[in-house]
């Protein structure tokens, strides 16, 4: 009796299971990468998993290649609570000394989103060096409007930055 039970329970269920499979499987792609694997609740954004910052990309490289280029797991450091990736041992000096300058602003967060007020993690491949500082955005687009009028979105995101990081904690 009880194995009659448990077939029939199953056949009840199971095209409510296939429906929610079915679900995720379509709104998967609908969500982006970085968002699924950065936590929106730290000061600096961080891979939750690898506790790397900016997904391991070296954020001197973006000045001196001026593109985003993946650091190397031999040249890591560890400063603002995350571990840093760096392509060599000078960019890594760099950086260190001068973490305010290579960091990205807003702890990595899209600064179009926090001029709106909220914090979007920002993808490493979407950035901008502006006024000799790094932004990362969490789309294109943003990207896009940002470079057309950085003093605009510069303004608003700097005067909702302090109030939105006392939100995200320490």
């Amino acid at each position: 009796m009880p194995q009659q039970r448990q077939q029939r329970n199953w056949s009840w269920s199971k095209p409510l299971f296939c429906r929610v499979i079915a679900a995720i499987a379509l709104a998967a792609p609908l969500m982006p990468p970085v968002a699924l694997r950065a936590a929106t609740t730290q000061r600096i954004i961080s891979d939750r998993f690898s506790g790397l910052a900016i997904d391991g990309f070296d954020p001197v490289s973006y000045f001196v290649d001026g593109k985003a280029l993946l650091g190397l797991p031999d040249y890591e450091a560890s400063q603002g609570g995350v571990v840093w990736r760096f392509r060599n041992e000078g960019n890594r000096a760099s950086f260190l000394a001068h973490p305010e300058v290579y960091g990205p602003q807003f702890g990595g967060y899209d600064p179009t989103d926090v001029a709106r007020g909220i914090t979007v993690a920002g993808n490493p491949r979407f950035f901008a060096v502006v006024e000799d500082r790094l932004f990362l955005f969490s789309r294109e687009e943003s990207r896009d409007a940002f470079k057309a009028d950085p003093a605009r979105y510069l303004a608003k995101a700097e005067a909702r930055w302090s109030a939105l990081q006392e939100d995200l904690p320490q």
